[in-house]
């Protein structure tokens, strides 16, 4: 898995994956152009891959649910990188606690939360492909890899949040099941020169509720919840040239969980 010289995009780059893909990416030889909301964490992003790597890192703040600052920014990328190799999609509006209208009964749930998951996880990642297509049809055999989610396929088991404050919101897994359809779509729209594979992440383990956190695993053949790094093989695989026979494809990592 060779990178030397590879113009590489990660969207949401400052982020749990994001980081520890940016970290492998760069020792692979990739240069890297990084998209994230948060400007202070992108900075200390950036400033501790240069402390690794000389190579080139760029970097854009940009706040996702906003369409004036994707298309500037976005387009920006594309005049400025007439070739990308790649582009990694894995930011996502993921809500917390206590945000309003989200993590409550589905008769709670608010249109307002609703719409900005959608502009999120699935609209900026339209946005982002459309508008850097004709940089990634000028480099050779150039992949894009989405991350979407195990609930993007399975209907939520309410079970498992039982006694804690987390929840499914149905904005969450529509967006990524919508995520994993602009995938298969883009694979035969962007068919032959450039690849698009997904992900399907399972639960990765941040501090939930140990109890959250036991009944989960109950679900895994591997017996654990997953962790950044081990999502970072498989996004590395899908972008590599050990792929090149593989477009339109979903990659479960998910320990297992999805055998069931």
């Amino acid at each position: 898995m060779d990178f030397s010289d590879n113009y590489v995009v990660i969207i949401g780059g400052a982020g749990h994956v994001g980081k520890s893909l940016s970290t492998q990416l760069i020792t692979q030889g990739a240069n890297l152009i990084i998209v994230d909301k948060d400007e202070v964490s992108l900075e200390g992003l950036v400033d501790n891959l240069n402390q690794r790597e000389r190579r080139l890192i760029d970097f854009y703040a940009c706040d996702l649910e906003s369409p004036e600052e994707r298309n500037k920014v976005f387009s920006s990328m594309q005049k400025k990188y007439s070739e990308l190799n790649g582009i990694v999609n894995c930011a996502a509006f993921v809500g917390d606690s206590n945000l309003p209208g989200w993590n409550v009964p589905f008769s709670q749930q608010s249109i307002e939360t609703w719409r900005r998951a959608i502009e999120v996880n699935l609209t900026s990642i339209f946005e982002a492909c459309q508008i850097l297509t004709p940089s990634l049809l000028q480099a050779s055999g150039s992949s894009v890899v989405n991350i979407s989610s195990i609930y993007g396929e399975k209907g939520p088991r309410w079970e498992l949040y039982e006694g804690t404050a987390m929840g499914s919101p149905a904005a969450y897994g529509v967006s990524k099941a919508g995520l994993m359809q602009l995938t298969r779509w883009l694979s035969t729209t962007l068919a032959p020169r450039v690849r698009v594979n997904s992900i399907v992440a399972g639960g990765i383990q941040r501090n939930q509720p140990q109890q959250f956190v036991d009944r989960y695993c109950r679900d895994v053949p591997l017996g654990r919840m997953a962790v950044e790094s081990d999502l970072v093989g498989p996004v590395l695989f899908l972008l590599s040239g050990m792929s090149t026979y593989i477009t339109g494809e979903t990659l479960h990592v998910d320990g297992g969980r999805g055998v069931w």
